[in-house]
């Protein structure tokens, strides 16, 4: 068996949804990137200004990388509409995927190193990593017009995680055609119009930079169209038709919803300290919301959902 097909079957063994192998040579279309920087779509995140030259040229990540495996992490958790107010976009519903999906990516990397890595650095979501122009070259699936990384016959709930490692290993030269077609289902439902065009997202009017990466107050035309989501969002993502025919829910016990939000009072983080707050969202991806930005979010989304005629009405929820 070859080192890349070792590789390939531990991350079955993981529960990885997939894996797929590619070299950290320049991701095609770099140019895009600076012109979407330029452009002002990133915001506040300044992150991606500072680390553009990596994003656009791999190499430059670990220098001494040959090879980058390419890992999917199927987090979708089956669960119906989680109704009017409080949404919390799918991925954040459970434990922390940062150190669920790095934990499982960490013992992938112990697989490399026995078969001779010296070099086997992890990413999950974290660091300058084109993560999805990775998966993309490593057959894992297409770019959809709602920028996601779509994979036939599983659709997009699913995390990417990667592995930078100095082995020369077999790689996957595959291309997945494009199998958006003339679909816009995912420009058409966008609350906010972030999907300027296909394939062109304005994270400054997307609901998951709002809630998460924005600082300060919503602004408010954009706060009106949140929808009662104080997370997150799933909406470009649930309409897409290969992840309502194929999404199926994970096995990882730990991207189960917790339900921390169903029913939650309106004044639930207005009341709530920093302790408690660490207590109970601590190890979840609301943790990088914070308390502030939490207090902030319900009150739009329910300033929103009044303002829309489509108030908190639900029985179990306590006004």
């Amino acid at each position: 068996m070859s080192q890349a097909a070792a590789v390939k079957r531990r991350a079955s063994e993981l529960g990885f949804l997939a894996c797929g192998i590619t070299d950290p040579s320049p991701v095609p279309d770099g140019g895009r990137l600076d012109q979407w920087l330029a452009s002002g779509y990133a915001g506040v995140m300044r992150y991606l200004h500072r680390q553009a030259r990596k994003r656009k040229d791999p190499r430059l990540i670990i220098p001494e990388a040959k090879s980058v495996v390419v890992v999917l992490d199927n987090y979708y958790d089956g669960d119906s509409d989680p109704g009017p107010v409080p949404k919390v976009a799918r991925y954040a519903r459970g434990q922390d995927y940062h150190r669920v999906t790095r934990a499982r990516l960490d013992r992938l990397a112990d697989t490399l190193r026995n078969e001779g890595a010296a070099v086997a650095h992890t990413f999950t979501d974290s660091g300058p990593v084109p993560e999805r122009a990775l998966a993309l070259r490593a057959g894992l699936g297409w770019i959809g017009k709602n920028t996601m990384l779509i994979r036939p016959g599983t659709g997009s709930f699913f995390f990417i995680g990667t592995i930078f490692t100095d082995l020369e290993l077999d790689r996957d030269d595959s291309v997945v055609t494009d199998h958006c077609g003339s679909c816009t289902r995912c420009l058409d439902a966008c609350p906010t119009d972030a999907l300027v065009e296909p394939r062109l997202l304005d994270a400054t009017r997307c609901i998951s930079y709002l809630t998460i990466e924005q600082k300060g107050p919503i602004p408010a035309p954009l706060a009106e169209r949140l929808e009662g989501w104080v997370f997150g969002c799933d909406i470009c993502n649930e309409v897409c038709p290969w992840n309502q025919r194929f999404a199926e829910p994970s096995a990882s016990e730990e991207f189960r919803s917790h339900d921390e939000l169903a029913g939650a009072p309106d004044d639930l983080f207005d009341r709530m300290d920093q302790e408690e707050f660490a207590r109970r969202f601590g190890d979840t991806p609301l943790e990088r919301a914070g308390l502030r930005g939490m207090r902030r979010n319900f009150r739009a989304a329910l300033a929103a959902s009044r303002t829309s005629g489509h108030p908190r009405d639900d029985p179990g929820l306590i006004e």
